[in-house]
């Protein structure tokens, strides 16, 4: 019989403990057989190699351990080690749950014949002086590289970051509800701050202190007109600059404020699920290309409807979406005088047809292109806006 037959049989007659290794390194089964310890079975691992008696018997005898404590003892007795594919497979057909199995592959019958009598001198010797002594040993179908990594276990992942004992992360979330909070209550002083240097320029205008002076306080005598005016001038108050409301355009009052502020547009939709829809948001102009130190406060709205007779004085600019529909009961008769009194822009996308602005290019507006995705090309395109604004302002308060 060979020696993968008679280990299954013992192992479904529950006779493991009759296996027994010699101290000659032999496996004496009861009195029936005896085998070399690193005879080769007929089971070939999924990796190619047959699996020697020693491997098997190790494995058959520890099959209750698991399989990381299994590789660690068969390291330690220095036992080649069954591979986690092959545990399961083969534990079925040594323990007879199956009959057979693709990776058994019998061999012819031997040169030596290792029957049940006790006859050493059938043995093969093993000379001690030949250098391949770990190939008669079957050290040499040993994978190291394979028993270490079964060994590895991951220590984290993205999930287990998150498990922590003794932690939560509501520290997280207080921290950041405070900060969104301490943005809001920064964002409406600076409402606040934006009316009060535009009433103090327009005061400074008053006495002649405010354009046209020089680096050394000296100041033209000749006094600057007022910015309240009516018609076509700028009311009293802080600028005002409309954005659609509808989503199909580039510029909401979802993301004005970094697009102007920062330079950097960023889609609405990805807005939309950070912030609460704001009712109106204040922009200053941060940055410009002379690197001047004027800051000016504008509000941006998106409900026209809600304005006050007096507030559309103070309207300025508008990001128009493109539709007629947009400028529904606004009180100006019809677009040649909006865009007289307002400075209309449309963002677009450089790649997007000319279709997209047809109707717009019939219009006193100012298009401008950004790029889908070279995002450090979004502040030139808002600077754009900001020079395009301040001129009409210049133009509008001194007409």
């Amino acid at each position: 019989m060979d020696p993968l037959s008679a280990l299954r049989d013992y192992t479904i007659r529950g006779e493991l403990d009759r296996i027994v290794q010699t101290t000659d390194d032999w496996f004496r089964f009861g009195n029936d057989y005896s085998f070399p310890c690193n005879m080769e079975t007929a089971y070939r691992s999924k990796q190619g190699n047959l699996y020697t008696l020693h491997t098997l018997v190790f494995f058959i005898k520890n099959q209750h351990l698991p399989h990381i404590t299994y590789m660690r003892s068969s390291l330690t007795n220095k036992v080649p080690s069954v591979t986690l594919p092959d545990r399961k497979p083969l534990l079925d057909y040594l323990t007879g749950k199956i009959s057979s199995s693709d990776s058994i592959v019998f061999l012819p019958n031997p040169t030596h014949d290792f029957d049940t009598t006790n006859n050493n001198e059938s043995k093969p010797l093993i000379d001690i002086n030949d250098g391949n002594v770990n190939a008669h040993l079957g050290f040499d179908d040993i994978d190291y590289g394979s028993m270490i990594k079964s060994m590895e276990r991951p220590l984290k992942d993205r999930e287990a970051l998150l498990e922590c004992k003794h932690r939560d992360f509501y520290a997280l979330l207080v921290a950041s509800t405070k900060r969104e909070e301490e943005r809001q209550r920064i964002e409406s002083h600076q409402r606040k701050d934006g009316l009060v240097a535009k009433n103090r320029l327009m005061g400074a205008d008053d006495r002649g202190m405010g354009y046209g002076g020089d680096e050394m306080g000296v100041y033209e005598s000749t006094p600057k007109p007022k910015l309240h005016m009516k018609g076509t001038k700028i009311g009293e108050g802080v600028p005002i600059i409309l954005v659609p409301s509808a989503f199909q355009t580039l510029i909401t009052i979802y993301n004005v404020k970094e697009f102007l502020e920062d330079g950097v547009f960023i889609p609405t939709e990805v807005k939309v699920k950070q912030m609460a829809r704001p009712e109106c948001v204040t922009v200053q102009k941060k940055f410009s290309r002379d690197r001047d130190r004027v800051v000016n406060a504008y509000e941006v709205r998106d409900k026209p409807s809600a304005l006050k007779a007096e507030d559309w004085d103070r309207v300025v600019a508008v990001f128009v979406l493109g539709k007629e529909w947009q400028f529904k009961d606004w009180p100006f008769k019809d677009h040649v005088e909006i865009f007289n009194k307002i400075i209309g822009f449309f963002i677009r996308f450089e790649d997007d047809s000319i279709e997209s602005a047809k109707t717009v290019k019939q219009w006193n507006v100012k298009i401008i292109s950004i790029s889908k995705n070279k995002r450090h090309q979004d502040r030139t395109a808002a600077l754009e806006v900001w020079e395009k604004l301040e001129e009409f302002v210049r133009s509008r308060s001194h007409s």
